[in-house]
């Protein structure tokens, strides 16, 4: 199953509520919340009470709420945004020096778990971990700013992501995808072994519905 997860960085706040719903409204699974702190990254977006926000709505559709941390120190903000309706809490490998304790906190919490690489930073780093995750994220721009283009060599990786998790037996585990995610980038990295693709800018950008932007990606994959 390949799932399409609208991230809300690039929605319009003054109506966020509404482009939350017209997502939903289509049949997607997750909402993905892009959580920014100004000093891993070089941007500062949103927190805890904007989970809180948009949850009930989520809930109502059955789907998932997805939280992104590209924060440094995340094991002191995890418990927040789980109380606050996140169903999945993705960290950052590169911000996780004792990683696999913080992917422990998350689970302890009762949320599904996610760990995130940048572009620049090897697959092996992972590897000790991966039968403690449901969902590895290959970014496929470096993390910051939406909008950005879709780095090619993400390609490969992804490939070699998908191969690591079958050769440690975790097939199961989703292959996310964050960053220029549009109809041209979205069936490589389909075929590629990624399953789940964030998608701001095209689902929410441009002059088309929210509701024929997400139809777009799918056609473009088939799905």
């Amino acid at each position: 199953m390949l799932d399409i997860a609208p991230s809300i960085l690039a929605a319009d706040f003054t109506r966020l509520g509404q482009q939350v719903s017209d997502a939903l409204a289509t049949g997607v699974k997750r909402i993905h919340v892009d959580v920014m702190d100004g000093r891993f990254v070089p941007n500062i977006s949103m927190g805890p009470f904007v989970v809180k926000w948009i949850k009930p709505l989520v809930a109502k559709a059955g789907a998932i709420l997805e939280t992104h941390l590209m924060i440094v120190e995340p094991e002191k903000y995890i418990h927040d945004f789980v109380k606050a309706g996140a169903d999945l809490v993705t960290v950052h490998q590169e911000a996780c020096p004792h990683l696999h304790r913080t992917l422990q906190q998350i689970r302890e919490l009762g949320a599904k778990v996610g760990v995130a690489l940048n572009p620049a930073t090897p697959l092996v780093m992972l590897e000790e971990v991966l039968g403690m995750v449901d969902l590895v994220l290959v970014m496929t721009v470096n993390p910051g700013f939406g909008g950005q283009e879709f780095i090619p060599e993400s390609l490969s990786k992804i490939a070699r992501c998908r191969k690591m998790l079958a050769e440690h037996k975790q097939p199961h585990v989703d292959i996310e995808v964050d960053g220029g995610i549009t109809a041209e980038t979205i069936a490589p990295a389909s075929r590629n072994g990624a399953t789940v693709f964030v998608a701001g800018t095209s689902v929410f950008g441009g002059k088309a519905s929210v509701a024929d932007n997400i139809a777009t990606l799918r056609n473009a994959v088939g799905s």
